[in-house]
């Protein structure tokens, strides 16, 4: 019992510093770009775009990295293949367009009607982009945790190019694919909860935070 509560603890903390990692390492370009984008008046193509990759299968994701991180690929020379930093980088790409996605529906919904109102009023440009933020951080750090969600619950990078390797690049949703492969249910529905729990947590983190945002 002693051993299975380690393995669930190591698997656990993983998780979390590996998806928390990715979700960090993704908002160093996705707030940027969100930004951006909220100032373009014709952002209708690019804004489809973004949103169409949200739903991009995780197994398609993990063999064009696969590909790319083998040693026969492009980025082969680096060695990531099986290892967490692959994770770690493939998760910051997929939360990427559900990071811009609704940050970038946060900051337009305040660029639109009071970036112009503050510089009419006197306002330097960057005291209506400070405002700007001000008034979207709610929004934003609800975004932030929802692709920490996503990433946590994510699957198909994980196996493909962390290969699910025990005491290294084995995280809450390998593990749990594992034990059911192997019958071992008992270890399987304990991580299972372990990640029902953080995704509940996340959703409601998420919605006392809009609700915030609101008031």
């Amino acid at each position: 019992m002693s051993q299975l509560l380690s393995e669930v603890l190591d698997v656990t903390f993983r998780t979390l510093y590996i998806s928390g990692l990715a979700t960090v390492l993704s908002i160093l370009w996705s707030l940027p770009a969100a930004y951006l984008l909220s100032f373009r008046q014709r952002a209708g193509l690019l804004e489809a775009v973004v949103e169409s990759l949200v739903g991009i299968p995780t197994t398609l994701l993990g063999l064009l990295l696969f590909m790319l991180f083998s040693s026969s690929g492009i980025l082969g020379f680096l060695k990531l293949l099986y290892t967490p930093q692959a994770i770690l980088i493939g998760q910051s790409i997929l939360v990427t367009p559900i990071l811009i996605s609704t940050s970038y529906r946060v900051l337009r919904e305040v660029v639109s009607p009071y970036f112009e109102l503050a510089l009419s009023l006197g306002a330097s440009k960057i005291q209506a982009m400070a405002m700007i933020l001000r008034e979207s951080v709610a929004g934003i750090i609800a975004s932030i945790i929802m692709s920490f969600s996503r990433a946590v619950g994510e699957l198909g990078v994980a196996m493909m190019v962390g290969g699910n390797i025990k005491g290294f690049t084995r995280v809450l949703t390998t593990a749990i694919a594992l034990g059911v492969t192997r019958g071992e249910f008992e270890a399987a529905i304990i991580l299972g909860v372990i990640l029902l729990a953080l995704t509940i947590s996340t959703a409601i983190a998420v919605k006392v935070l809009m609700r915030l945002m609101r008031s």
